[in-house]
């Protein structure tokens, strides 16, 4: 349920509001618009009366929610969220609103000279995030599996060499210390609905960017967002990576349709990965312009050095030199948007 509060109520009068509320039973979830205050009654609401409510002196209006996730959901939060991120060079780093965020790095940290040579490479083009693979789930035990904690370190070298923030792979719940110093934490794909691990990671004051499962529908990755907002980490970015189908031409199927899908029914921002969406190197530039013009708050690239020698997907990631140009084709399409690549 959502209650409306009228334009102008002091905050004092909706804190003794809240407190009324919470009275009945629910937890209350309290978002603060430019010009409007929205509470979102979470819990057993079969007890509140709605009439009660929209008689109240301060109530604007009351509508009741249908969907399952509650936190995730737009009515609860009218404008777009804004993940802000500082980076170890002092600037801040924004993903959401008018900013497009742009992550870039390899499938997987290999060495140190590999990981740093990117990272001051992809600085250089304008990408406003590192992303690495320390820990690498795999369909194949007899694939590459991640140097682990070294190449954890290894990123975190990398971080420091370029100046930028860093994403890179949780897969368990006992790692979480490990990655005290990674800026952002990503749950893959297989994990999307790791409930354990979510529940988790909803008690680390650490931006999430959850990724979409291969079979999941939209629903489902909301409820899995709402399974770390839920323990109150507010702080989730959405991404979009392909999806399985019937065609064997790609690795997945882009389901463009879901960014403005996902933008209509949630104000989390959402982003997208045209790398393991394809699959291939030469598809990335044109999934990812697609992303941007179809909606997205950004796009996550591999790139590497040498994809030929690359010990991970190599086939869908791009070079630096391509990096670069597809920098500056990105910046014309935020243009025409009104936003800003970060």
């Amino acid at each position: 349920m959502i209650v409306v509060v009228k334009a102008g109520t002091d905050g004092g009068e909706i804190r003794k509001f809240m407190a009324y509320l919470e009275g009945l039973g629910v937890s209350v979830h309290h978002s603060q618009g430019k010009y409007q205050s929205v509470l979102g009654l979470v819990g057993d609401t079969a007890e509140v009366s709605r009439e009660s409510l929209e008689a109240h002196h301060l109530v604007e209006k009351v509508i009741p929610v249908q969907e399952p996730y509650k936190r995730a959901n737009r009515l609860f939060h009218p404008e777009d969220t804004r993940v802000d991120i500082p980076g170890p060079d002092g600037r801040m780093r924004h993903i959401g609103g008018e900013f497009l965020g742009i992550i870039a790095g390899p499938c997987s940290v290999e060495n140190r000279d590999q990981i740093t040579a990117i990272a001051v490479e992809i600085k250089k083009a304008g990408a406003g995030f590192l992303r690495g693979g320390a820990f690498k789930p795999r369909s194949s035990p007899y694939s590459f599996q991640g140097l682990g904690c070294g190449g954890l370190e290894l990123l975190l070298e990398a971080k420091k060499a370029a100046g930028l923030p860093v994403v890179s792979e949780l897969m368990a719940i006992h790692h979480i210390e490990l990655f005290e110093d990674v800026d952002v934490i990503q749950v893959g794909a297989r994990n999307m609905q790791n409930f354990n691990l979510l529940r988790e990671l909803g008690r680390c004051r650490k931006p999430v960017l959850l990724k979409r499962g291969p079979a999941s529908t939209i629903s489902e990755l909301l409820m899995a967002a709402e399974y770390i907002m839920s323990g109150g980490n507010d702080t989730v970015i959405l991404c979009e990576r392909g999806i399985r189908s019937f065609e064997s031409s790609t690795r997945n199927t882009l389901d463009l349709s879901a960014i403005p899908m996902l933008k209509r029914k949630s104000h989390l921002p959402v982003i997208v990965d045209p790398s393991h969406a394809t699959g291939l190197s030469w598809m990335v530039g044109s999934m990812a312009k697609a992303a941007i013009a179809a909606g997205a708050d950004g796009i996550m690239v591999e790139v590497h050095n040498n994809p030929e020698e690359a010990l991970c997907d190599g086939e869908q990631a791009i070079t630096p030199d391509s990096f670069a140009a597809l920098m500056k084709d990105l910046e014309k399409y935020a243009r025409i948007e009104g936003r800003v690549l970060e």
